[in-house]
């Protein structure tokens, strides 16, 4: 079986990056079972959060990669 390659880079975007790493270091802090229903809470709060007139936490990271 062979598997093309593929020259397309492709960009993060902006603040990704810091979304998955703070997802990252809440699961390894907390070890949920349900790592996927954990991420789901995870990023319901951060939205709660954003809307609620908080820091919006990809405008933060994006900041923060700059």
């Amino acid at each position: 079986m062979s598997i093309a390659a593929s020259n397309t880079s492709m960009r993060v975007p902006a603040g990704f990056r810091n979304l998955l790493e703070g997802l990252a270091r809440e699961v390894l802090r907390k070890q949920p079972t349900d790592v996927v229903a954990f991420a789901a809470q995870h990023f319901q709060k951060l939205l709660e959060q954003r809307e609620a007139g908080g820091i919006d936490p990809v405008a933060w990271g994006a900041m923060l990669e700059d």
